[in-house]
């Protein structure tokens, strides 16, 4: 695409801008062939050409809103109004880059008819010096290659220094000239971007642990070693604050610190630590915690919510993964764990997180022992329920170890791998109508192909650029790569009125179905008429063509106002009829709920009953066991009575036979008292 550039237009700016505008119809006498822009573009590319015109000529939008019965108008108005405070050479810009895109010869046709450009051809020297161009001065730069994934040699317009800053091309990795001493080369570290620099904090290489904090001015490009000191006892211990080397922890910026959460460490910690590094001291604390803290991890992902930290997932020094969410609160550093509801995504570390709207948390990708994931989850940070929407457009490939930062509701997702390769396209992910679509891609064993690399959202002259760096694809990398992601992808998903599928539902606010009816033409008309009109000149034609338009957006309107009138009655009347089946239904569990509290009385009488019934079972026993106990002992007596009176009676008849054998013998009785 910037070789195209190069080819097609040989103007500088702001000229190459006036000769695209004048290609395209706007500003001045366009050619016979060119004057309706609606008949050589769509309405979506001509909503963004007019904006983009606006913003270069005019500047911001400060016209008041046309009236909802100009729709033709207030469409054009919306689509400028939306590009809030762009500079006026980045619109030139984007004006260009859409027309080349969508008409790539436009200059071969139109350089007859421009005679006030000049060829800025006419001033390239074949020695390779820079060109100077409008003041601008265009420098060799590093780009990568997407056919073999090496640097290269490239020169392009729409590279120009400021200092030693490049503002580089559009959706394309470039390598910028970087001095000063590089960290050591490294991957599963920390970054993080405070007033245009980018600081580098820990990581891992060949199996060590590091601690040292580097710092690259992202103005001149420079790397400098930043001389950190330890407090001498933290608020906990009076004992000296052990700072251990780390990887796979987070870096984030925060008031004037910058916070290192979590990691992996040699000898680890019970518990997630906060390091915090004074951006003005310069000296390292561990800052003290309340609540229950997490168990101590690395690989997880850290996302900065308002004043609070949302932790996800990650592996703990025993390599068991993980997919708890913990909270901590920086106002009062007190930690929260949440079980939300719906169904988690599952245990994981090396994933990316991002958070949309200040609402909703969107987990992709990561790794487990066994595989990588390309799945996307999303929880709502109000009512704390996990989903998992269906993905839209060229859905990436599975990975882990990748990196991913937001611009606006842009998602970037860079590098990363499978545990065979690395991943080697730049995908993003629009977060309001999760569809995914390819950025730019390289080839060979490149850092940005590599796992555990880094990155982060720097600005060069108010534009967004990504900044990576390090990374393991095979070696250990301290390379420092730029992309200036294209505004085109933004602009389009702001003004175009896409359909959006059912699962975006997930992380986007619930539409109220009786909205007013200017609101509802906002959304949905603008996506219907497909006739617009950008030439003003001829003043007689655009009112012919908006009366005969306001006829037909009458009608339309009519027609969708009884088409809303209907639903809402259809919805007014299922909703009553759900108020009374919520109504039964509340009667009904009434009911069932007294009927159970009888039948839990009726069973604790019973259970009462029973219980007395066990005492006296119990009672009666102890009483069988007395009457059998003494029916033996009355059988005994009865022996022993029995057995007494037999020997009784033996005894009297002893006596009686010796008295009658004596008086027969002859032998009176004995009396008493003669014995």
């Amino acid at each position: 695409m910037a070789t195209m550039a190069r080819t097609n237009t040989g103007l500088a700016y702001p000229d190459r801008f006036y000769a695209a505008a004048s290609y395209a119809g706007f500003g001045g006498s366009p050619n016979s062939a060119n004057k309706d822009v609606a008949s050589r573009f769509s309405n979506e590319v001509a909503l963004i050409l007019y904006a983009l015109y606006q913003q270069a000529t005019v500047g911001p939008c400060n016209v008041p809103k046309p009236s909802p019965w100009s729709p033709v108008e207030q469409g054009k108005w919306k689509s400028w109004q939306q590009l809030g405070n762009m500079v006026s050479a980045e619109a030139m810009r984007l004006f260009v880059k859409i027309l080349e895109e969508e008409d790539p010869g436009w200059y071969s046709r139109t350089s007859n008819s421009v005679e006030s450009v000049r060829d800025v051809q006419m001033n390239h020297n074949s020695n390779g010096e820079p060109i100077i161009e409008n003041g601008n001065s265009f420098a060799e730069t590093k780009t990568i290659s997407a056919e073999n994934g090496s640097l290269m040699e490239a020169q392009d317009k729409d590279i120009v220094l400021e200092g030693l800053g490049p503002v580089v091309v559009y959706d394309q990795w470039v390598s910028p000239p970087i001095k000063g001493q590089r960290p050591k080369a490294r991957y599963e570290h920390g970054a993080a971007v405070v007033q245009d620099k980018m600081y580098i904090y820990g990581g891992n290489h060949n199996g060590r642990y590091l601690s040292d904090l580097n710092v690259l001015d992202l103005r001149s490009w420079t790397w400098s070693k930043v001389e950190a000191s330890i407090e001498s006892k933290s608020e906990e211990s009076p004992s000296p604050v052990n700072i251990a080397p780390c990887a796979g922890h987070s870096l984030i910026p925060w008031e004037n610190k910058l916070l290192s959460i979590a990691g992996h460490t040699k000898d680890p910690s019970e518990t997630i630590q906060i390091k915090a590094f004074d951006l003005q001291t310069g000296i390292w604390s561990i800052l003290k915690t309340y609540g229950k803290a997490p168990v101590s991890r690395g690989g997880q992902s850290v996302t900065l919510v308002g004043s609070t930290l949302v932790i996800f997932g990650g592996q703990d020094a025993k390599r068991t993964l993980l997919n708890d969410l913990h909270i901590l609160d920086l106002e009062t550093m007190t930690w929260d764990d949440f079980d939300a509801v719906g169904v988690p995504p599952s245990p994981r570390s090396d994933h990316a997180a991002a958070v949309h709207a200040e609402r909703y948390l969107l987990i992709f990708g990561g790794g487990s022992h066994a595989t990588c994931f390309n799945d996307l989850h999303v929880l709502d940070l109000q009512a704390m329920e996990w989903s998992r929407p269906t993905q839209q457009g060229e859905i990436p490939s599975p990975r882990a170890g990748h990196a991913g930062v937001t611009v606006g509701e842009n998602w970037f997702i860079v590098g990363g791998g499978d545990n065979k390769s690395g991943a080697s396209e730049t995908v993003v992910l629009n977060m309001s109508t999760l569809v995914w679509s390819v950025v730019t891609s390289v080839e060979g064993r490149v850092p940005l192909a590599s796992e555990g690399l880094s990155l982060v959202v720097g600005s060069i002259s108010g534009e967004d650029i990504l900044v990576s760096f390090g990374g393991y694809n095979g070696r250990y990398n301290n390379e420092v790569n730029v992309l200036k992601p294209s505004h085109k992808s933004t602009l389009q998903s702001k003004i175009m009125e896409a359909p959006v599928p059912d699962s975006v539902s997930a992380v986007q606010n619930a539409t109220n179905p009786t909205r007013d009816l200017e609101s509802d033409f906002e959304v949905g008309q603008e996506g219907k008429i497909r006739e617009i009109v950008m030439d003003n000149t001829d003043s007689e034609r655009m009112k012919s063509k908006g009366e005969d338009t306001s006829e037909l957006i009458i009608a339309t309107l009519k027609a969708e106002k009884e088409e809303l009138e209907s639903s809402l009655n259809k919805e007014k009347l299922q909703s009553l009829q759900l108020k009374e089946e919520l109504t039964q239904a509340e009667t009904r569990n009434t009911d069932l709920y007294k009927e159970l509290q009888s039948i839990r009385g009726q069973l604790a009488a019973e259970q009462s009953r029973c219980f007395k019934l066990e005492v006296d079972v119990a009672e009666l026993r102890q009483k069988l066991q007395t009457m059998e106990t003494l029916q033996k002992e009355l059988e005994l007596l009865q022996r022993q009575k029995a057995a007494s009176e037999q020997a009784s009676l033996n005894a009297k008849q002893r006596q009686g036979s010796g008295g009658v054998w004596g008086w027969l013998a002859g032998s009176p009785p004995q009396n008493a008292d003669d014995a």
